[in-house]
């Protein structure tokens, strides 16, 4: 089901963290990590633990002001946990400062397995020494709004604790200055695993998940998927888990040349799948996702096993069979623009 708020407008409503761009630093109102999450604040221990998931590699340019968005808070139980892949270019400086300044207890640092960033997170993911009651996903290079975390809890606390569940959201773009450029596009159809085989509308660095959903996550810890944000919503989803789809972005999203994704808006966004598309791609990633489902098909529903049977049955099929056959699987992307692509990709058997 899709839980949003209604659609923003250009502007930064509740930010609690002011920004000297020039220098590269932030001033959070809650005073950051050192001085708001004592180990025995009262505060701090009423409320939910959170595991924030931190991968770096050559983050220093950016790193601090995430630190000190993550600092500013108002869910104060958190733990962060980086997992840095080989940088050489200060961040582990950048960290070790921080650790200092907040305490191991607020800041561990490891060494990830060096295969690429859906790798690094997957290995704190399926880190069993790792415990929490929810875990976000963070990128080295972003800025979360100080509601991020009591958003994504508001809609996950109303879920059972033994039901996957997991929160996404829009996201607003900035550069490399933190000047807003715009917002990822705002998706309205409901999340399902029907849209997940074929599309992902989570953005990992807005991701937050419960633990039951972290537990499924891990017990299906492959390291051969496209990206660690899309398995996490297929599998969840797969599972008859619930997925929350927040309009509003609490994460402020920064574009610059050193991106490993970029955004999914925008002209050259639109060219970019095109191009997926026709080079084959796109059915590549197809293939890489229901190999790994393959695997975990008996954690899926039964509706949702039928599903990628016919998926899978009809990608290979000729041309009037492969059509009718991905109709009745029920697959579909969020926009109309998406659902023409679909089709084309169908016809050219690109899926």
């Amino acid at each position: 089901m899709v839980v949003s708020r209604s659609e923003i407008i250009p502007g930064n409503p509740g930010s609690c963290i002011d920004f000297d761009l020039h220098s590269r630093t932030i001033s959070a109102a809650t005073g950051g990590l050192a001085s708001t999450l004592a180990p025995d604040s009262p505060t701090r221990l009423s409320q939910p633990n959170v595991a924030v998931l931190l991968c770096t590699f050559q983050g220093g340019r950016f790193l601090a002001e995430q630190l000190e968005s993550i600092g500013a808070q108002r869910h104060s139980n958190l733990t962060v946990w980086a997992s840095d892949d080989g940088s050489d270019d200060g961040t582990l400086r950048i960290l070790d400062q921080y650790q200092t300044q907040w305490g191991k207890e607020h800041l561990s640092i490891r060494s990830g397995p060096r295969q690429g960033f859906a790798a690094n997170f997957l290995s704190l993911v399926c880190d069993q020494d790792i415990q929490a009651d929810f875990f976000a996903f963070v990128d080295q290079d972003d800025i979360w709004e100080c509601d991020k975390i009591s958003s994504a809890l508001s809609k996950l606390n109303c879920i059972p604790k033994d039901v996957p569940a997991l929160y996404c959201a829009r996201t607003r773009m900035i550069d490399e200055n933190g000047r807003d450029i715009g917002f990822s596009p705002l998706f309205e159809k409901k999340p399902s695993f029907a849209n997940a085989l074929v599309q992902n509308i989570g953005s990992g660095n807005t991701m937050v998940m419960n633990n039951a959903a972290r537990q499924l996550l891990s017990s299906r810890c492959e390291r051969d998927v496209v990206y660690h944000d899309w398995w996490l919503y297929l599998l969840v989803s797969g599972a008859g888990g619930t997925v929350f789809y927040d309009a509003y972005p609490t994460t402020r999203y920064r574009q610059h040349s050193s991106n490993l994704m970029g955004p999914n808006a925008g002209w050259r966004a639109r060219l970019l799948r095109i191009w997926l598309l026709f080079n084959g791609q796109f059915r590549n990633w197809n293939t890489v996702n229901t190999r790994a489902l393959q695997k975990a098909k008996h954690q899926l529903t039964p509706e949702n096993q039928r599903i990628l049977d016919q998926f899978c049955e009809a990608r290979d099929r000729w041309l009037v069979p492969r059509l009718w056959g991905l109709k009745r699987s029920g697959i579909y992307r969020q926009t109309l623009g998406g659902n023409i692509g679909l089709i084309t990709a169908a016809v050219l058997k690109k899926v």
